[in-house]
């Protein structure tokens, strides 16, 4: 298990006086259980979080429905959640930037700093990454965890933990930005305006982007998109027949080129459409992961030299979002539709939000 806690054995037992850490675990398909949680005692370089704000993300929906995803599969219970914040309790002997009090935003991926990869500063990739509620690591939607203080990110004063929380889903499109290298000259196409094809809009935003042109399917996705600030929104179907002429339609709406797309929903059509849809010499972002594999047309998208690329997850993220957060030049709180409070039922509630859509951006738990 990562530093997250275990499920038995080596863990330091409740001392007197003191409540028993509960979590959230993932027993079985469609089965979520409160239950008690050992943690490790922190190391010298470890911190003691309780936990405040936890967000639920898709993957942890995926893992609730099917017990895996992509390749990650669930075989033993599991505590489930990774986008969190909270307040440290306790620091380890080492520990010199924070102290107990502190707010704190958690980058829930613990990489191995040996590799090639970590040397490289691309530690996202690391082979032996321990990331919350990622089988077989333990996640955070929990009382308390232990975690590295190097990956605990102190909140400035006018940041609230919720916001903390959000830097996690957020990180996902500052990396996409910078992979893309979006700015002032960039022309930006969104496919998708779910919770992460809306947070890469708004990085772009934020890294400059003059004109974003959002798309789905969905028109409810698409108000909220025009609320949070798209220049342009575009509803499309799901056949893929239709795509040259939603390409058409996009240009219009855009008015100009497009020179980066990001496929925020990882479809066939969706990435067909975003190859076609992007300019020249331009970018396609590959964010989303619906289809693990693709049929597209890349033979014609080479032949204009557009490259494609893709992203993990992200690196080095958690300052730049939280000054974005800081300064207002992002404001996460309107992603944020439902609370939740953290009881047996509170949280089967709001797993079944997340997962049914609708009107849900963001569900998060006040614990």
């Amino acid at each position: 298990m990562g530093k997250g806690g275990m499920s038995q054995g080596g863990a330091e037992e409740v001392r007197d006086g003191e409540e028993e850490n509960m979590a959230v675990w993932l027993v079985g398909i469609n089965s979520l259980k409160i239950q008690p949680f050992k943690l490790p005692s922190p190391g010298p370089h470890d911190v003691r979080v309780r936990m405040k704000a936890v967000g639920i993300c898709g993957s942890d929906v995926h893992y609730l429905k099917t017990m895996r995803c992509a390749d990650f599969v669930v075989k033993e219970p599991m505590v489930i959640g990774h986008e969190c914040a909270g307040i440290i309790e306790e620091v380890g002997s080492e520990v010199k930037t924070l102290l107990p009090g502190d707010r704190v935003a958690l980058e829930p991926g613990i990489s191995c700093w040996r590799c090639n990869l970590c040397k490289e500063g691309r530690y996202n990739l690391c082979p032996e990454m321990k990331f919350f509620a990622t089988p077989p690591v333990h996640g955070s939607l929990a009382n308390q965890v232990v975690h590295p203080a190097d990956l605990c990110f102190k909140l400035p004063d006018n940041v609230s933990l919720e916001e903390g929380a959000m830097c996690e889903p957020l990180s996902v499109g500052v990396h996409a930005c910078r992979r893309a290298n979006v700015g002032p000259e960039t022309n930006v196409l969104v496919m998708g305006a779910g919770p992460i094809g809306l947070v890469t809009m708004l990085a772009a935003r934020a890294f400059g982007a003059p004109r974003i042109v959002i798309v789905d399917v969905d028109d409810h996705r698409l108000s909220v998109a025009k609320e949070l600030g798209a220049d342009g929104i575009a509803k499309v179907s799901t056949n893929i027949q239709d795509v040259a002429e939603e390409v058409v339609q996009i240009h219009k709406i855009m008015g100009t080129r497009v020179d980066v797309s990001f496929d925020c929903a990882g479809f066939n059509k969706t990435m067909s459409t975003a190859l076609s849809a992007t300019c020249p010499g331009g970018k396609v972002c590959l964010v989303g992961m619906g289809h693990s594999e693709m049929t597209v047309p890349l033979t014609p998208a080479a032949a204009r030299e557009v490259d494609v690329i893709g992203i993990f997850r992200y690196k080095n993220t958690w300052p730049l979002c939280l000054e974005f957060i800081r300064s207002g030049k992002i404001d996460v709180k309107p992603l944020i539709t439902h609370r939740f409070g953290f009881s047996q039922k509170e949280v089967e509630e709001a797993f079944e939000t997340s997962a049914r859509g609708g009107n849900a951006i963001k569900v998060m738990f006040n614990l």
